[in-house]
């Protein structure tokens, strides 16, 4: 059984960083893509981005691109979120998740998930 633990998340001001990790344990995810959604109150949950498992193809939604970064140290069996330049519209719920096959922006593929850890950008 596969866990996947965030942490990193908090209350920032609109321009600033935060940088999100989701360790993985019960066993190694170097073959597997992982990704980052988010769910804001009252909406679906979208994606964020996404890492194939040997770190070299990611994939970002368009909101977020040239702002946020995705990267993952097999080695220790975690991926990372670099947030920068923050919005108070990137204020939401923040899941990891991890698949057993290639890197895809659709929640559905995806066979394990973390509990989630808030992020909140004030204005």
């Amino acid at each position: 059984q596969v866990q996947l633990v965030e942490s990193g998340g908090g209350l920032v001001q609109a321009g600033g960083s935060l940088r999100l990790s989701c360790a993985a344990s019960g066993r190694t995810l170097s073959r597997s893509a992982m990704g980052w959604f988010r769910q804001a109150p009252g909406k679906e949950r979208e994606f964020v981005a996404t890492i194939s498992g040997s770190g070299g193809s990611t994939y970002y939604a368009d909101s977020v691109k040239g702002r946020f970064t995705i990267s993952r140290d097999n080695a220790k069996n975690t991926v990372y979120l670099q947030m920068n330049s923050l919005k108070p519209e990137d204020t939401a719920v923040y899941y990891c998740t991890a698949r057993k096959g290639p890197a895809t922006m659709t929640s559905p593929d995806y066979d394990y998930w973390g509990q989630g850890t808030q992020v909140t950008v004030s204005s």
